[in-house]
């Protein structure tokens, strides 16, 4: 139950840390603002906000177990496919794998 609650709390991290540095291009580290923009968008396809919302709702109280690791495997699928993409623009994206490493050790723990 806290394990889940820690995975909405960095999702919800790494999407704001992917917009703060898209919002404030001239102020960041990455030189091509496309490719965050593309992680941006690779969040919402897989639909990131709504999976960490959820697993905060359904983890508040008590432990659902099919339906967090329901939900787990959902946010896995989107990190595979994003993890993917850094690895191949590696050069511009390197910020994010500390968070992504974050994020891949918490969901191995279901």
């Amino acid at each position: 139950m806290r394990i889940a609650t820690m995975l909405a709390a960095n999702i919800d991290g790494f999407i704001q840390f992917v917009e703060e540095n898209y919002d404030n291009k001239h102020k960041s580290y990455v030189e091509n603002p496309d490719k965050l923009y593309q992680i941006r968008l690779l969040t919402e396809e897989f639909k990131f906000q709504l999976n960490a919302s959820e697993l905060r709702r359904i983890n508040r109280y008590s432990w659902n177990e099919p339906y967090t690791i329901l939900l787990v495997d959902d946010i896995k699928k989107g990190l595979d496919v994003i993890e993917e993409y850094v690895r191949r623009n590696y050069d511009d994206l390197f910020l994010l794998t500390g968070r992504l490493h974050t994020l891949r050790s918490l969901c191995s723990s279901f």
